[in-house]
């Protein structure tokens, strides 16, 4: 069966009923839907409809505060503190924005310090409109313990994803968004749905064994970091950044024992956003110049360049949803 092509914006409507119909405020549910429909659009199919199930259970589980609206610290030098108060780290973000903007422009450098805040999507949506702008965002968040140190048998880390944007001239910013795991956890959800094997250096099983089964990792077994110890050591980063600077939650910390259903780990998320007008032009350029001379060396795919192909197809013709994904949601409706 053949993919249905629906316009963008009818897609946020559609998911922010769905968030409506669960209790959430319309603001809310307005920045969820936004969110899970950019990804949806931009092909990063483990962050978008995929996880409406999540949000659904998450929410009917009384888990954090879904519904809460942030409380802003904003100090007076370039550190912004946000206790998300178990609400959602986009809603956290949408908040402080105005006044994380002001402080870059005005001294160059800032940072965003969120805690008790739910993530449960990509990161390329919260750095990426930075780039937009003419500014630099780099973001780390970490998330539930489904990640063994290397060499390890016990989940320690969350998948700890980062993400990276910047402007480029002539060209969409130079984003990347990648897990400190060998994939992301909903890439394993979505490969024991399809049952898809996995490479063998994955993830090991309950008995700390290698294996690439999905199946086996999601059963009382964990993702491996990628690079090994490399990896590991950026995920431990991670923490320390997202959890132990912020006052959020470490992933090995997320219990969800009393909230049967619970999926989205409540932690944190830092963000640091820089001017590069500071340090004198011609910055977009540069990158510019750079990323044509990695495409001219043989790496002609660069990150980013496959979600905005996929993007500008979706404007033309509309966001593809499977028989499934529609299904899935009408229930929801």
């Amino acid at each position: 069966m053949t993919d249905t092509r629906v316009p963008f914006d009818d897609l946020v409507q559609m998911l922010a009923a769905i968030f409506l119909r669960q209790g959430l405020p319309e603001h809310i549910a307005g920045i969820l839907a936004a969110n899970c429909a950019a990804c949806q659009r931009d092909g990063a199919l483990s962050h978008g409809v995929f996880r409406i199930p999540g949000y659904v259970s998450t929410i009917n589980s009384g888990w954090g505060q879904p519904e809460a609206m942030p409380v802003i610290d904003p100090g007076d030098g370039a550190l912004i503190g946000v206790d998300a108060r178990g609400g959602f780290a986009q809603v956290a973000l949408d908040h402080a924005r105005a006044l994380l903007l002001d402080r870059v422009r005005a001294q160059g450098i800032a940072a965003l310090s969120i805690r008790h805040s739910q993530h449960f999507s990509a990161l390329w949506p919260d750095v990426e409109p930075f780039a937009e702008n003419g500014l630099v965002a780099l973001s780390v968040v970490n998330s539930m313990a489904v990640v063994a140190p290397a060499p390890g048998a016990a989940p320690v880390f969350g998948t700890n994803p980062m993400g990276f944007s910047c402007p480029r001239d002539g060209q969409p910013p130079y984003t990347w968004d990648q897990a400190a795991s060998a994939l992301a956890h909903g890439d394993v959800q979505i490969a024991a749905r399809e049952g898809h094997m996995l490479p063998a250096d994955a993830g090991v099983d309950a008995h700390g064994q290698p294996t690439g089964d999905p199946a086996k990792i999601l059963d009382g077994g964990a993702l491996l970091p990628f690079g090994g110890h490399k990896g590991a050591s950026i995920a431990m980063t991670i923490e320390i950044l997202a959890a132990a600077f912020t006052g959020g939650a470490f992933s090995a910390e997320v219990d969800w024992t009393d909230h049967p259903g619970a999926r989205i780990p409540l932690t944190g998320q830092f963000l640091l956003v820089m001017d590069p007008s500071r340090g004198g032009t011609g910055f977009a350029a540069r990158v510019a110049q750079l990323s044509d001379t990695v495409r001219a060396a043989g790496q002609q795919r660069l990150p980013g360049d496959r979600r905005h192909r996929i993007r500008a197809d979706a404007q033309a013709r509309g966001v593809a949803l499977s028989p499934d994904d529609l299904t899935m949601l009408n229930s929801y409706l």
